[in-house]
């Protein structure tokens, strides 16, 4: 999997050159939520207008999502694309907050982190890297996400093979870094901004904060 790379060395260069970059952004854990399950395929851009919509009509809140009829949902998160399958997918979660824990986050986020992870697994629309988007930045729990930034950037710097499973790429970092919320939080919205700016999908390799090798 991993050839002895210095983790804390990446994370220290791109740091410097990104500062603290104050993700995820949201007012409340129940928006974080939202906007996990709503940024699914899009740009967080779009997100923020479908936010904004719920916002306007008083809607961030499991009861108010779980009570308003879908198509009226739809049409008020149409900017986030997708938006059928975004609607089930917010009121499959709603639902499952009521099922499970009576309609209440805090009740949720006492869970176990991997008890809780698992349950959130089988909520249909939630796969890994959102449901650990929402324990990592909604529920305040150590656990490392890994989404197409991450992968990409690791595989151009022979850090992970190809074929590495989420699992395997979560553990390297579990395994060699403190199980800390905060520098979780700030490594992977590092890798977000790098992976935004740099290692795009045609790589920008100039000025790149992660030359090879830095570790």
């Amino acid at each position: 999997m991993e050839r002895g790379h210095n983790l804390f060395a990446i994370y220290e260069t791109l740091n410097a050159h990104f500062g603290d970059l104050n993700w995820w952004p949201g007012n409340s854990p129940f928006e974080v939520i939202v906007g996990a399950i709503l940024t699914q395929n899009t740009a967080w851009r779009n997100v923020e207008k479908a936010i904004a919509n719920l916002k306007s009509k008083k809607l961030l809140h499991p009861a108010r999502i779980l009570g308003i009829d879908d198509s009226t949902l739809a049409d008020l998160i149409r900017p986030a694309g997708y938006y059928n399958i975004k609607t089930g997918r917010l009121k499959s979660f709603v639902r499952f907050l009521y099922d499970e824990f009576g309609g209440k986050l805090d009740n949720m986020f006492v869970e176990d982190l991997w008890d809780l992870r698992a349950k959130l697994l089988t909520v249909k629309g939630i796969g890994e890297e959102t449901a650990d988007s929402i324990l990592l930045y909604a529920g305040e729990k150590p656990i490392f996400v890994i989404d197409a930034y991450t992968r990409r950037i690791l595989q151009r710097h022979d850090i992970i093979r190809s074929d590495a499973t989420y699992k395997e790429i979560q553990n390297l970092f579990m395994t060699r870094l403190p199980h800390s919320v905060p520098l979780y939080n700030q490594y992977h919205a590092l890798f977000v901004n790098t992976g935004k700016y740099f290692c795009t999908r045609k790589p920008r390799c100039e000025g790149c904060p992660l030359p090879k090798p830095v570790y």
